[in-house]
């Protein structure tokens, strides 16, 4: 892969990545008492549990997508 090809595709992974970043964060903040009620279903969690996982989650997720996604993105875009 060329460079620019690979600037693309980090582009559109940061995008993408961060979408569903957006969307989950939008359902837990929306739908919060049904994902609780469905999750509770399976297992024990009271809510302070479930706020605390999700809140992990979305934080490792956010992680994730800074360090395989937007870190390579900007140093291919130094290399130019």
């Amino acid at each position: 892969m060329s460079i620019p090809e690979l600037k693309q595709f980090f582009l559109y992974c940061t995008l993408f990545n961060y979408a569903v970043l957006m969307i989950w964060f939008i359902a837990f903040m929306v739908a919060r008492d049904g994902l609780r009620s469905l999750h509770t279903r399976w297992f024990r969690l009271s809510a302070e549990n479930f706020d605390a996982i999700h809140y992990a989650g979305i934080a490792v997720y956010k992680i994730g997508i800074l360090l395989l996604n937007l870190i390579p993105l900007l140093a291919l875009y130094c290399m130019d």
